[in-house]
């Protein structure tokens, strides 16, 4: 018997640069047209879709605070928000930009929820920079 999971997520590979997490499905989309990779057609169709959800799917407080929150659906609706996401995905794979599908019972801490999603807390770790070094061949040492 499969396992049955509570939420999925869709994400690219690309992070989000306030989460450092794998960019949600819909800040693809968006990117896409912002960089006018999309034909005029096919944003304006992205442009529906987000519209559309806009107006049926809650905006999370937490998203509208600009916490470093993450959303995910609820599976035990996922045949209609599937069916409803399903053009931005055919958008994604027309304009070979990669996702994942990304399914779990366990997301992390739920700082909100609604009937269709949950959005969750994303401790950001604190990212260093390193000088990069290396011994050269004569047995110098090379630093960056």
């Amino acid at each position: 018997m499969a396992k049955k999971y509570k939420y999925a997520r869709i994400q690219g590979r690309e992070l989000a640069s306030n989460t450092l997490q794998g960019a949600g499905v819909f800040s693809m989309c968006w990117k896409l047209v912002q960089d006018d990779i999309m034909d005029e057609e096919d944003a304006a169709l992205y442009k529906e879709i987000d519209q559309w959800f806009a107006e049926i799917l809650p905006f999370p407080e937490p998203c509208l605070q600009k916490e470093n929150v993450i959303c995910f659906f609820k599976t035990e609706n996922a045949d209609f928000m599937m069916k409803l996401i399903q053009p931005a995905l055919w958008l994604l794979d027309r304009y070979h930009h990669p996702y994942y599908l990304i399914y779990t019972n366990d997301p992390g801490e739920i700082v909100y929820e609604d009937e269709y999603q949950v959005a969750v807390k994303v401790e950001v770790p604190n990212v260093e920079q390193f000088r990069h070094g290396w011994v050269n061949p004569d047995g110098t040492i090379h630093q960056e």
